[in-house]
């Protein structure tokens, strides 16, 4: 498996920019663009519509047949366990898979230039959610239909995208700092004084707080009730940047407590000996849980169509295996279900879409009142 740190993204883009130096006409070269976006479209879709209206053994084996003639796959992602899925396909299947991955923004905007450019480079996309829905927006996502699609949460059945697993925001802590039986209750219970400095937010959590925000105003608080709420929180908290430094600092003791760690980051650093935890020693765990679907979408001008929609389907079926091992949390419901009796509670995707700038805003003006970790 080759998983190269760049690929040529600029390609398209530096060859317009020769052709118009040397005095090609753009309106030619846009007609051409024009017309191999709309090849690769069409081509794409046509194996797209195919597979999309098969079904159980039929459509596994007509997949396989076309995805294994085309011989490649290439995907761009954020998603962290994706060399050990890309590994068990590669096992499985005669397909060469090249792998970019990078943050989600610096994925996004790999996509956004490309496309623009009409530079064709990924087949496949496994990502956040806020980003796959601006791609979706952008038109650059074909839908995914069929049985394992119907399989998976209704959270995580987005327009143009898949959910594969889930971020499950949650409350965690030092279990060296918090005793068993004085962890807190609620998340309101953080606002209490006592516990100032010894708690941390996360400087990007927006779409953690864009869920808890819309949850308390449909509990009946007022506007100026939540964020009050949540000033006096951060007012009691050290700001981290990112989640991985977060969770270190929390397994060293930095602080005692984490509003919105995700849970996986607990549950690895658990597995692997350090004193967190988010199940208290009695009871469930703090509830509501901000749930953040992640996905995977399919490129409309795929150079490898089948290869993308096969490795949806593997990602839906022997990858959850995976991302369970690596403690995710699946789309698909299995035999133990992790929220079964918790209240959850989406992110509001398409409020965030239609108006970022607000809760950008309203967030930052939150965790201003916090310390930034030194």
């Amino acid at each position: 498996m080759r998983h190269p740190s760049i690929i040529p993204a600029f390609a398209a883009m530096a060859t317009a920019l020769v052709l118009t130096a040397c005095g090609a006409s753009p309106t030619a070269t846009g007609g051409a663009d024009t017309d191999a976006k709309g090849a690769a479209t069409a081509k794409a879709q046509a194996v797209y519509d195919r597979i999309n209206g098969l079904s159980g053994d039929e459509r596994h084996k007509t997949l396989v047949e076309l995805a294994e003639k085309e011989g490649k796959l290439s995907i761009y992602t954020s998603n962290t366990d994706m060399d050990d899925l890309v590994d068990g396909f590669e096992k499985t299947y005669k397909i060469d898979v090249s792998v970019y991955r990078g943050n989600s923004e610096s994925v996004l905007q790999r996509i956004l230039q490309e496309q623009q450019a009409n530079y064709f480079g990924n087949d496949f996309i496994d990502t956040n959610a806020g980003e796959l829905n601006i791609m979706n927006k952008e038109g650059f996502l074909y839908p995914y239909q069929g049985e394992l699609r119907e399989a998976v949460r209704k959270e995580g059945k987005a327009e143009g995208w898949t959910a594969s697993r889930f971020n499950a925001f949650v409350v965690g802590w030092n279990t060296s700092k918090v005793k068993p039986g004085e962890e807190p209750k609620s998340i309101e219970d953080l606002a209490d004084p006592k516990w100032k400095g010894q708690i941390s937010m996360e400087v990007g959590d927006v779409d953690w707080f864009a869920g808890l925000y819309s949850y308390y105003l449909g509990q009946g608080k007022s506007e100026a009730e939540v964020r009050d709420l949540f000033t006096r929180i951060a007012a009691n908290s050290k700001i981290a940047k990112g989640h991985t430094t977060q969770g270190e600092l929390l397994s060293a003791g930095q602080f005692a407590i984490t509003v919105s760690s995700y849970s996986h980051t607990i549950d690895k650093a658990a597995d692997k000996g350090a004193p967190v935890s988010w199940h208290p020693a009695s009871g469930g765990p703090i509830q509501p849980i901000i749930v953040r679907p992640n996905g995977v979408g399919l490129m409309k001008t795929a150079p490898n169509p089948a290869a993308a929609m096969l490795f949806t389907d593997w990602e839906l079926t022997e990858g959850q295996k995976i991302l369970a091992e690596a403690f995710r949390v699946g789309s698909i419901p299995g035999a133990t279900d992790p929220f079964a009796g918790l209240t959850v509670v989406p992110v509001p995707e398409q409020e965030l879409l239609a108006d970022p700038k607000k809760w950008d805003d309203l967030y930052a003006q939150v965790v201003s009142a916090g310390q930034e970790v030194q």
